[in-house]
């Protein structure tokens, strides 16, 4: 019987918004899209690296709560507010995610509040840390 598990975190916007942080369907793990917010805190860093970097512990808490972490993900859609921070998104985003990689899609659309200048969902796969890698580089054939 397929099990689906629901990680909430309190907040307001996800109560308003009748929506889970992250939800589990068996090892699959779809996690919300999320920003940089400092749970603890309650505060927004303004520097572009770190707010890409809380919003990756906001991530990886979530899934860890499932027996997950940030080696397990298998993609990621990456929104910043302004193109002109793509570089240092990518940098911050890359450092962290070095190794893993996912595939990823970066777009910049308009996000919900303007103090967000980053926002990340990701998809994992429970295990996925785990598997046989296999890598393939088209650019060698």
């Amino acid at each position: 019987m397929t099990k689906i598990t629901k990680v909430k975190t309190g907040s307001p916007t996800e109560q308003h918004g009748s929506y889970s942080r992250l939800v589990a369907v068996d090892d699959w793990i779809f996690v919300s899209n999320t920003a940089g917010r400092n749970p603890e805190t309650k505060q927004i860093p303004e520097d572009l690296a770190e707010q890409t970097n809380q919003v990756l512990d906001n991530i990886s808490k979530a899934l860890e709560a499932v027996g997950a972490s940030l080696a397990d993900v298998v993609s990621a859609k990456v929104f910043i507010q302004d193109p002109d921070d793509l570089q240092e998104v990518v940098t911050a985003y890359g450092a962290r995610m070095r190794g893993i990689d996912p595939t990823l899609t970066l777009t910049c659309p308009p996000l919900g509040l303007p103090e967000y200048k980053v926002e990340i969902e990701v998809t994992a796969y429970r295990g996925a840390s785990e598997a046989e890698i296999v890598e393939i580089d088209l650019s060698a054939k």
